[in-house]
Parts: C-alpha cells; sequence; structure tokens
C-alpha cells in the first residue's frame, strides 16, 4: 500500500553555539525535531507506516505520533495548564494505531503541536516552574527533557529508516 504523499525534504538548522540560553536550548530543540522529519524525508505513508524492526510496533510515523503527543503534553498541557485534549488517550496508540493513509495529516499534527509548544516556551521564563508528580519543574529542564526525547527517538529512527529503505547517515 502506497499513498500519492510524501515526506518532504527539511532543512536542519545548525545549533547557537555563543548564544544565550534562550537561544542554544531553542536552536538544539529546532535541531533535534528537524532530524526526526529529516528521517522521514522521502518516505511515504507505506514506507512511515512499516515496523521495521520486529518485535516493535515502532514506526517512523509512530514516532511523528509519539512526539506530537509529548509536545502536546508537556509544555501547553502540563506547563501551561492549556485544557486540551490528549491526543492519543490509549496507552501505546500513537505507535500501535498507524495509518499510512493518513501520514500527511500525523505529519502536520506534529508540525502543529511543535508550534504550539513553541508558543508556550516563547512565553515563559526558563525559571518559571510547574508542578508534576510531586515534583516541582522549571522550563529550562523541561526544555533538556523535551530534546533528551528526541534525540532517544532519533537513534530508533536512524534505524527504522535504514530498515525501510537503507538510507544511513545523520
Amino acid at each position: 500500500m502506497t499513498t500519492s504523499w510524501t515526506a518532504p525534504a527539511v532543512d536542519r538548522p545548525d545549533g547557537d553555539e555563543t548564544g544565550d540560553e534562550r537561544s542554544v536550548l531553542c536552536g538544539y530543540l529546532g535541531f533535534h525535531r528537524a532530524t526526526l522529519l529529516h528521517k522521514c524525508a522521502g518516505l511515504d505513508g507505506a514506507q512511515l507506516a512499516t515496523r521495521a524492526v520486529p518485535p516493535s510496533s515502532m514506526s517512523l510515523l509512530g514516532l511523528l505520533r509519539h512526539m506530537a503527543k509529548v509536545e502536546r503534553i508537556w509544555f501547553p498541557i502540563r506547563f501551561a495548564g492549556q485544557d486540551l485534549p490528549r491526543l492519543f488517550p490509549e496507552p501505546d496508540s500513537d505507535f500501535d494505531e498507524v495509518d499510512p493513509t493518513r501520514a500527511e495529516e500525523d505529519y502536520a499534527l506534529l508540525l502543529d503541536e511543535q508550534r504550539r509548544a513553541d508558543e508556550v516556551i516563547a512565553s515563559v521564563s526558563f525559571d518559571d516552574t510547574f508542578e508534576h508528580d510531586g515534583e516541582t519543574i522549571n522550563a529550562r529542564v523541561l526544555m533538556q527533557h523535551l530534546m533528551h526525547e528526541y534525540a532517544r527517538h532519533n537513534g530508533h529512527a536512524d534505524l527504522l529508516r535504514e530498515c525501510v529503505d537503507g538510507a544511513t547517515g545523520v
């Protein structure tokens, strides 16, 4: 099964090596976000939905959906307290319920959630805090958490992409 839509090529920004804390953290987050999209570039919905590393249910499309969920949960919902529904309320449905015919919509969903999170990030001080599971967390730590989440899943994306079509590299 294929779809006519293909994930577009993306430019990955360089990190800011000499800027202030905000520009450095936002720059590296932008790089990690773009890296995931880069790993999907050129693939159609069926390729993105391929579960290429059995027995895992993980796919590149599942990673896009998962990161959309992560973006929404951490900054808009938990940090800013926005009253938004969960994107995938059932456990693991972000990975398990992928539909290759919805790849374009799921890709766009991630971009929308990144923009939503960026609006929150732009409006806060990195010293601002929120409470989660009895812990006080500041925006600085949350930025690092989001980068770690992307970095870990970008490693998964490397392996998945290589299994789907043999493409390797950064």
